[in-house]
C-alpha cells in the first residue's frame, strides 16, 4: 500500500511538471508605435468620420451604393463567413459545461454453451436465490434507456481559451465585412466618377469634332478658291478621323465602366443614366484627417488584424495547456433490463455509473508539439499582419493628403491653360479666314485645346477620386 501511494504521488508530480513546462507567458501585446502627426500637417483634432451619405450628394451614386450594399456578392459572402464564425462561437459557448445526451440501446446476444458467460448464466439460473423474473434468457436481450454525460473539468482554463479564440474570430469576421463595405463604397464611387469623366470626354469630343468639321469645310472652300492645297485638306481630314476614333474608344470605356458598376451592384450590364452637369457631382473636399492614432479605431482592416492577434494568442495558450493533465468525468443513469416488460420496474431496473480520470500525455507528444509550433508561427504571422495594416494605413493617408494638395494646384493651372487655348481656337479661325495664319497652326491649336480639355477632366476626376481614397484610408464608409 505504501508503494502504491508513493507511485501515485510521483505520477502526479511528473504530470504537473510536464504541464508546467509549457506554462511560459506567450501573449503578444499590441504596442505598434505610430507617428503623432502626418507630415506637413499640424491638425491634432480628433477625427469625426462623416457618414458616406454626407460625403456623396449625387442621387445616382447614392442609389448605386444602396443597391450594392444589398446585392453585392462579395458582401454576401462576407456575411456567410460571419455566420461560420458565429457557429464557432455557438460551438464553444458551452464547452466548459457537461455534455448530456440520451442513449437508447436495444440489443440481443447469444452466448456459446462452452464460454464463461454461457456457463455462468446457466449456473446462475439454477440458483434458488433468484426469482423467475431474474432468470437470464439465452439469447440475451438488452433494453437500455439512459442519460449519459461527459465532462472535462477546465482545471487550467484551456477550454476558456477556445472560447476566447472563437469570440475574437467572430469579431474579426465582422470587421472583415466592414472592410469589404469600405472598399466597395470607395470602388463604386471611384468607378462612378470615372464614368462621369468619360461622358464629359464624349461631350468635348463631339464639340471638337463639330469645330473640326467646320474647319475641314472651310479649307475645302479655300482649296477651291486657290488659297489652300491638297496637303492641308488631308491633314484636316486626318485630324477629324483621329478625333472620331478617340470618341469610339471612349464609348467602349463607358461600356466597361457601366458593366463594372452593375457587377458591383450584383446585376447584369445595363445603361446607367448620369447627369454630367449636375452640381452634386463634386465631392466634399474638406475632410478632417485627425491624428494617426485614430486609424487604430477607424480602420476595419486594422481592427480585423487586431482581433486576429487576440485569437492567435488564445490559440497558442490552448496549445500550451494541452500538455497539462485533463480531468474527465463520465457518467450515466437510466433503466436497463433484459425483459422489456420489466424495464420500467424502478428502482429495480435502475442503472448508473460514474467514472473520473486524470490523464496527461507523457511519451508520444508529437501531435501536441506540432500544434504548439504551428500556433507560435500563426501568432507571429498575425502580429506581423497587424503591423503591416497599421503601417499601410498611415502610408495611405499620407499619400492621399499630399495627393489632394498637389492635384488642387494642378487643377488651377490646367483651368488657366484651357481658358487660353479656348480663346486661341476662335482667334486661329478668324486669322485663317483672313489668311494671316496657315492650316498647320489651326490644326495644332485645335489638337492642343482638345488634349488640354481632356486633361482637365482627368485632373478633376483625380481630385474626386483622391477625396474618396482619403475617406477610405481614414476608415470611412463602414460605420
Amino acid at each position: 500500500m505504501k508503494f502504491l501511494k508513493i507511485t501515485i504521488y510521483i505520477t502526479i508530480v511528473l504530470i504537473l511538471m510536464i504541464g508546467c513546462k509549457a506554462s511560459k507567458q506567450s501573449k503578444i501585446k499590441l504596442e505598434k508605435s505610430i507617428p503623432t502627426s502626418y507630415a506637413n500637417n499640424s491638425d491634432t483634432a480628433a477625427l469625426k468620420m462623416l457618414k458616406w451619405k454626407e460625403l456623396f450628394f449625387n442621387p445616382t451614386l447614392v442609389s448605386l451604393i444602396d443597391t450594392a450594399l444589398k446585392n453585392n456578392l462579395d458582401l454576401k459572402d462576407a456575411l456567410q463567413k460571419i455566420e461560420i464564425a458565429k457557429a464557432g462561437v455557438s460551438l464553444n459557448k458551452g464547452i466548459r459545461l457537461p455534455d448530456v445526451g440520451l442513449n437508447l440501446n436495444l440489443s440481443r446476444r447469444k452466448f456459446g454453451d462452452y464460454t464463461m458467460d454461457g456457463v455462468g448464466n446457466f449456473d446462475t439460473n439454477l440458483s434458488e436465490d433468484i426469482t423467475s423474473q431474474q432468470k437470464i434468457p439465452n439469447p440475451l436481450p438488452d433494453y437500455y434507456v439512459a442519460f449519459q454525460s461527459t465532462w472535462e473539468i477546465d482545471l487550467w482554463g484551456k477550454l476558456k481559451k477556445l472560447k476566447q479564440s472563437a469570440a475574437a474570430k467572430f469579431i474579426s469576421s465582422q470587421y472583415g465585412k466592414d472592410l469589404i463595405i469600405t472598399n466597395l463604397i470607395a470602388e463604386i464611387a471611384s468607378t462612378y466618377y470615372e464614368l462621369l469623366a468619360l461622358n464629359k470626354e464624349v461631350n468635348i469630343l463631339i464639340n471638337n469634332i463639330r469645330l473640326q468639321e467646320n474647319a475641314y469645310e472651310l479649307i475645302l472652300a479655300q482649296k477651291d478658291a486657290g488659297r489652300a492645297n491638297q496637303l492641308g485638306v488631308e491633314l484636316m481630314k486626318a485630324q477629324l478621323l483621329n478625333s472620331k476614333t478617340i470618341q469610339v474608344e471612349v464609348k467602349q470605356q463607358i461600356v466597361e465602366c457601366e458593366a463594372k458598376l452593375n457587377f458591383l451592384c450584383g446585376s447584369y450590364p445595363s445603361k446607367i443614366q448620369i447627369d454630367s452637369a449636375s452640381a452634386s457631382n463634386q465631392i466634399k473636399q474638406i475632410i478632417n484627417i485627425g491624428i494617426p492614432s485614430d486609424l487604430l479605431n477607424n480602420r476595419p482592416d486594422v481592427k480585423q488584424a487586431e482581433f486576429e492577434v487576440i485569437a492567435s494568442n488564445a490559440n497558442l495558450e490552448y496549445a500550451k495547456k494541452a500538455f497539462y493533465p485533463s480531468l474527465n468525468i463520465n457518467a450515466f443513469i437510466g433503466l436497463q433490463s433484459f425483459n422489456a416488460l420489466l424495464l420500467l420496474e424502478a428502482p429495480a431496473s435502475l442503472a448508473y455509473n460514474a467514472l473520473g480520470g486524470l490523464a496527461a500525455p507523457l511519451l508520444n507528444r508529437r501531435k501536441l508539439k506540432s500544434d504548439l509550433m504551428q500556433s507560435k508561427a500563426q501568432q507571429k504571422s498575425a502580429y506581423i499582419n497587424y503591423e503591416k495594416s497599421v503601417l499601410n494605413s498611415f502610408k495611405e493617408v499620407y499619400v492621399s493628403v499630399n495627393n489632394i494638395s498637389n492635384i488642387t494646384a494642378a487643377l488651377q493651372l490646367k483651368n488657366e491653360e484651357v481658358d487660353v487655348l479656348r480663346k486661341s481656337i476662335t482667334s486661329s479661325q478668324e486669322l485663317f479666314k483672313a489668311g494671316r495664319c496657315n492650316y498647320l497652326e489651326v490644326i495644332t491649336i485645335q489638337k492642343n485645346a482638345l488634349q488640354s480639355e481632356i486633361e482637365l477632366i482627368t485632373i478633376s476626376k483625380k481630385q474626386n477620386i483622391a477625396a474618396i481614397e482619403l475617406y477610405r484610408s481614414l476608415g470611412g464608409g463602414w460605420k
